[in-house]
């Protein structure tokens, strides 16, 4: 297929299967704990526009959190399909880990997820309340064992290799290796801003229609206070890692700043903000320079230096014309997200929050930008690691399976048909459900069609069976 190896195609059906994935837990990680806010907000306040919001973001949970968990079961079958040799040597360690998720996140979401869905007018305030917040610390708690499991192997430690085999000798090492802290704050606040993003941008696109409600803008408010807070945070935390990437991984730096080698007559280095990397030529071709900027940014310090990707074996560098890309996408997305945030301050200050069109086109435009950030600092996450798929210990081409070009070129097909039709119609389905917006008069505890209370027998039940566009109507400031 398109002259690929077998290798090459079995990469690129995990990447394509957990770019699809990893959308959805972004927005349920955030969706849960926002749904905490809101609910914790009502017993607080009693202001009836909590609960309806409560009852409107709680639907396209259910629909997202579905479809979360079928895209990830198919890249736990794939572990084993087409990363078999990957298993078998590190299974003792990554197995454990992801079996943990099951038996602590999974099983407490799965327990309250029921309850946090259909348990209105059946449990009390407080229980409700409590089971909204496990199933939001349950997103938190899968998200610790996965970013466990993948950070060991970017940064492995706490085992030792017998018999061809990784040994796990010190498990508090293994769980708390090197970068986990660092990536484990990136990508929960990156869930975080992307949630903010969905949410606001939902917002804009009533208020750019007239329908200036107060759950509408309640919750375009909320998003953008999270944006002001949250954006500035992560640009610290992504600071700090990547000082404990360039400590432990530091050809996947070079590579992000498609830095080949250190001229001897410099004394400091500049930060590239523009090139082309050339794997063959080995040079960054069009390089657009700042001087100084890349010794203060990579080692906080005027004359500091990082190894150029020259001081390591060609067949250990990471691709760089990717990774120096996806980087400045994702770094350009959060300049972005703070600018939005920062704007919308203000707007709050002069008054005009919910009225100034430009910012509302804005806010809407940013709307995908956090999974894109998401996606493309996975890429650079995991297409740096390479050639390794555990850091210095296996090889990427050591751990992939035995199949032929032809097997992995149906299923890639087959696979891209497929998100693309069920995935596809889930998202469809959810964005026609933020198109609908939150139903005015949802503000008690009663059920959503004041009689009686049904009991769905599936997640999928918490969302109408039909969905009918908000009409457009202009409202008076509140």
């Amino acid at each position: 297929m398109l002259g690929l190896s077998a290798l090459e195609l079995a990469r690129l059906q995990f990447a394509f299967t957990v770019s699809f994935h990893i959308i959805f837990p972004a927005i349920t990680i955030g969706l849960a704990s926002y749904l905490t806010v809101l609910e914790a907000l009502w017993l607080i306040r009693r202001n009836p526009v909590y609960v309806e919001l409560y009852h409107f973001w709680s639907k396209i949970f259910a629909v997202n959190f579905g479809m979360g968990v079928v895209s990830g079961l198919v890249m736990a079958y794939e572990f084993g399909t087409n990363w078999s040799a990957f298993s078998q040597f590190a299974g003792s360690i990554t197995g454990p880990l992801l079996t943990y998720e099951v038996l602590t996140a999974f099983f407490l979401e799965a327990g309250f997820l029921g309850v946090m869905l259909f348990g209105w007018n059946k449990v009390g305030p407080g229980l409700h309340m409590f089971a909204t917040a496990m199933v939001a610390l349950g997103t938190l708690i899968s998200t610790t064992w996965i970013l466990a499991s993948n950070s060991w192997m970017q940064t492995p430690q706490g085992f030792e290799v017998v018999n061809g085999r990784v040994v796990p000798t010190d498990w508090l090492a293994v769980i708390f290796n090197p970068s986990f802290p660092f990536r484990l704050a990136h990508m929960t606040l990156a869930a975080y801003l992307s949630t903010a993003l969905f949410v606001a941008a939902a917002a804009a696109w009533h208020l750019l229609r007239g329908r200036s409600t107060p759950a509408i803008r309640k919750m375009f408010s909320m998003a953008l206070w999270m944006l002001l807070f949250v954006a500035p945070v992560q640009m610290f935390v992504g600071d700090a890692h990547g000082l404990n990437t360039l400590e432990h991984q530091p050809a996947k730096i070079a590579a992000i700043e498609g830095h080949w080698q250190n001229d001897p007559n410099a004394t400091s280095l500049p930060l590239i903000a523009f090139g082309i990397p050339d794997m063959k030529a080995e040079e960054t071709k069009y390089a657009i320079e700042i001087p100084f900027l890349g010794s203060l940014i990579l080692t906080h310090t005027l004359h500091g230096k990082i190894p150029g990707l020259k001081e390591f074996a060609p067949q250990d560098r990471p691709n760089s014309t990717i990774i120096f890309f996806t980087f400045r996408i994702m770094v350009g997305l959060g300049l972005a997200m703070l600018l939005l945030g920062v704007w919308g301050a203000y707007q709050r200050w002069r008054g005009k929050l919910y009225e100034t069109r430009l910012f509302l086109l804005f806010a809407l435009c940013m709307g995908p930008a956090g999974l894109i950030a998401v996606l493309a600092g996975w890429i650079t996450t995991e297409v740096g690691r390479q050639p390794w798929v555990v850091y210095g210990i296996l090889r990427t081409q050591d751990a992939v399976s035995n199949h032929s070009v032809l097997t992995l070129s149906v299923t890639l097909v087959m696979f891209i048909v497929m998100y693309f039709l069920i995935f596809g119609t889930g998202i469809g389905f959810m964005l026609k459900m933020v198109a609908h917006g939150p139903d005015e008069g949802r503000g008690s505890m009663s059920p959503p069609d004041g009689g009686q209370v049904h009991r769905p027998a599936r997640p999928f039940s918490a969302v109408p069976d039909t969905i009918n566009p908000a009409p457009l109507r202009e409202t008076s400031e509140i």
